[in-house]
């Protein structure tokens, strides 16, 4: 029997956080799916840790990049041999509820017209959870001028929205926007989603990680806003919420930090 959803992962370099991230899945409340594991190109002994899982796990398959190829190039790679209808994200990194497949598949059961699910997430460190998203139950096109709005790591996807879109987009100008730029994709071609208003996945983050993110990774937020404007004929004063991330980008360090914490 056919697996009713793929679970595809991108691993690189989580070595010693992988075993943890498939142990969370192998406890699934819901258990009719396959996990792709794509190695790309990791300098640790990543591939070593998913080998020894696929001996023991029927429903696991392994693939390996030939060098490191990105994420969006890896994920592809794995939408490639997917033979479940729904797609579901994963990181080596990372840990999820039990739960989190029987959540999600009821909401895509109960509502046909939805192709995308996801959920809150919470973030934690070597200290304990620190922080947690904030949902929008059923994201408008117009929702995504100010950011993204579905946790890319939690999502249950249809592949056929996947397949509608040729999947995720290659391009330096969308590195660390490739979710961002995959809604707005889908969205463009009438496929809507819902959020769990429940944190179903908990991401390995530090507290400081957004204060270092690359000036270059905030010009393709940016980009991909000009490109949501376009693509889901928003409103000219949208172009507004474009300049956003790059003034964020250029303030200093200490003040950003100072304002990111009083929020």
């Amino acid at each position: 029997m056919e697996p009713r959803i793929s679970v595809i992962m991108g691993i690189y370099n989580c070595a010693s956080t992988l075993q943890e991230a498939l142990n969370c899945l192998y406890a699934q409340t819901y258990q009719n799916f396959e996990i792709i594991l794509c190695d790309d190109g990791s300098k640790d002994e990543t591939y070593k840790v998913a080998q020894d899982n696929a001996k023991t796990h029927n429903n696991i398959k392994l693939i390996k990049n030939p060098y490191n190829m990105g994420l969006n190039q890896t994920l592809n790679n794995c939408l490639a041999i997917a033979q479940g209808e729904l797609i579901a994200r994963m990181d080596g990194d990372d840990t999820c509820s039990p739960d989190r497949f029987e959540k999600e598949v009821r909401v895509l059961d109960a509502h046909p017209e939805l192709a995308i699910v996801s959920s809150d997430m919470s973030f934690f460190d070597e200290n304990g959870i620190w922080g947690q998203t904030h949902v929008i139950l059923q994201p408008r096109p117009i929702d995504f001028l100010k950011q993204t709005r579905f946790c890319h790591a939690a999502c249950l996807v249809r592949k056929e929205a996947y397949d509608a879109v040729g999947g995720y987009s290659i391009g330096k100008r969308l590195l660390r926007v490739e979710d961002y730029h995959l809604w707005i994709k889908m969205y463009s071609k009438g496929y809507r989603g819902y959020n769990i208003p429940e944190p179903l996945y908990q991401m390995r983050d530090d507290r400081n990680a957004n204060a270092r993110k690359k000036f270059k990774h905030r010009l393709n937020e940016a980009y991909v806003k000009v490109l949501a404007i376009n693509m889901l004929n928003l409103p000219i004063w949208g172009y507004g919420y474009c300049l956003r991330p790059i003034l964020i980008g250029l303030l200093p360090k200490f003040l950003y930090n100072y304002l990111h914490h009083k929020k």
